[in-house]
């Protein structure tokens, strides 16, 4: 006869979720206990039982308490966050991702008096005490590059843009640039996952995945959160980018990001085996379903769900990702928008097109990377590539959302992980340079629902180096973009590892208010 609800001796075998433990600590347990997690999780058995044992009766009635008069704890779904917050000016968001960095001082920031400082040293004074990566820190001098090419002003807002970006010139007056966001980070790695997952160290869920978790998707054939990756031009630095991007860390796998591939099937494993069609599918995972859902009943895992809405999801993309990929409807107005090589799958443009696509289709989150920024040498080379690759594919998305009357809805995001320095990397001379990893400031912008259009947010210095009005740190860049889908960065939080875990982390962040609509 069992002799005491914690012995582990006796002839009943331990039940966590039987022990007088808080209601929050039940359900951590009953989200991790698989057999999978079992051996790396099993040594915190013994320590809930101290913990229940220390507790007593007491514990009783925090479970009362937390569990109300069910006695039992839930597993808190997405319906429970009762999203959005208030109402949003965007329902659906596409975010074109820089990576590498791209220089600002010589596309967006314009310093024209740098012209008479070419090769001075930067002053101490503006550096200060910066940190430096190790590819610059051991330079003798660290020379001033002026950017290579002229700037003009586009639009009624008078903006000043490079000559590397003449399609993009066009519509600064549907743009909120930002010349003052800045980031704690130096190198590509840390800045680019900070600036996805709001914190440098993996295993956190990126922004798609917490829009997915708290909005929920907007249509039941496509995913909610879609990512696409443009090709690769050997010529360019192509810094790697990994699925820990858009992975959804502790949140549900649900919630992760699908990629689409450029060639091949849109989808791996999309398609059907040869020799098995579509009815047999069918069959087949309703099998898996009862099995796994017979799986959830004994073990009680939330991913065991997530799972089966998974295999449900890829039935139905085998009929919706074809329609959504095949462009022979779009009219010839397309084409002259985004330019013949949006008809290339992989290219810029051609992943523009598609976000425009998936927006029109309801799929809440699209993010777009574009790697090759990471210009240490030769951007005279380089970057115009760059450019000509993302320039018209930009101007064609803004121009063509407009046009369909869902930019108003939209909310598009362009942005790197830092810039670039204003000395240059490397030697230096009248028809070249290179440009260092510089965290402290650079330009983003965004367009569409809930930013004003046709503005410029925070100032730099004369060097494009420092931050002198109305700075835009990575984490309040974060939580303006969750404020403009309806969404209170500081409630929309989850329970892991004891914290009320949130996408711009426990560090304080605001809205950046000054570009709000």
């Amino acid at each position: 006869m069992k002799q005491h609800p914690l012995c582990t001796d006796c002839e009943q075998a331990l039940d966590v979720l039987a022990l007088p433990l808080p209601a929050e600590v039940k359900r951590e347990w009953a989200e991790l206990e698989t057999r999978r997690r079992f051996l790396g999780r099993a040594g915190k058995v013994l320590g809930w039982a101290a913990l229940a044992s220390l507790l007593g009766d007491k514990s009783l009635s925090i479970e009362a308490h937390a569990a109300g008069d069910s006695g039992t704890s839930a597993i808190p779904s997405r319906a429970d966050l009762k999203l959005p917050y208030f109402a949003p000016k965007a329902k659906r968001a596409i975010y074109l991702f820089m990576s590498g960095g791209p220089p600002q001082i010589d596309m967006w920031d314009y310093k024209p008096n740098l012209a008479a400082l070419f090769n001075q040293d930067v002053p101490e004074s503006v550096r200060g005490t910066q940190q430096l990566t190790g590819m610059t820190a051991g330079q003798a001098r660290f020379p001033i590059a002026p950017s290579h090419w002229p700037f003009k002003r586009y639009g009624k807002s008078g903006t000043w843009v490079s000559d590397l970006m003449p399609y993009t010139g066009r519509i600064v007056d549907d743009l909120t640039i930002i010349k003052s966001t800045n980031t704690d980070a130096i190198n590509h790695e840390p800045a680019i996952m900070l600036m996805n997952t709001g914190n440098m160290n993996a295993g956190k869920p990126c922004l798609g995945s917490w829009l997915a978790y708290g909005l929920g998707s907007m249509n039941d054939n496509l995913p909610t959160f879609m990512v696409l990756q443009t090709q690769l031009n050997p010529k360019e630095n192509n810094q790697p980018v990994s699925s820990r991007l858009w992975g959804s860390g502790f949140l549900s796998s649900e919630y992760a990001g699908v990629g689409l591939r450029s060639s091949g099937d849109l989808v791996l494993y999309l398609s059907n085996p040869d020799g098995v069609d579509r009815e047999v599918r069918r069959k087949m995972l309703d099998a898996v379903r009862e099995l796994n859902q017979q799986t959830y009943e004994e073990v009680g895992d939330p991913e065991t769900h997530a799972r089966i809405a998974q295999y449900e999801m890829a039935y139905r993309m085998q009929t919706s990702v074809p329609e959504l990929a095949d462009l022979s409807k779009e009219p010839k107005s397309t084409w002259e928008l985004y330019g013949e090589e949006a008809k290339r799958s992989g290219t810029f443009a051609y992943n523009c097109l598609m976000a425009r696509r998936m927006a029109e289709r309801g799929v809440r989150f699209t993010q777009i990377y574009k790697r090759g920024w990471d210009v240490h040498g030769d951007v005279t080379g380089v970057l115009p590539q760059l450019c000509r690759e993302t320039d018209r594919g930009c101007y064609a998305l803004i121009t063509d959302l407009k046009q369909r009357g869902l930019l108003d809805d939209t909310l598009v995001i362009w942005a790197g992980e830092f810039g670039r320095t204003v000395y240059s990397q490397g030697g230096l001379t009248a028809d070249n340079y290179g440009r260092d990893h510089h965290p402290r400031c650079y330009t983003t912008w965004m367009a569409g629902g809930g930013v004003r259009a046709g503005i410029t947010y925070g100032e730099t210095d004369d060097y494009s180096y420092n931050v002198v009005k109305d700075p835009a740190p990575v984490r309040d860049f974060n939580a303006t973009i969750l404020h403009c889908l309806g969404i209170d960065h500081n409630k929309l939080t989850y329970k892991f590892q004891g914290l009320d875990q949130k996408l711009t982390g426990p560090a304080p962040a605001s809205v950046v208010q000054g570009i709000l609509a």
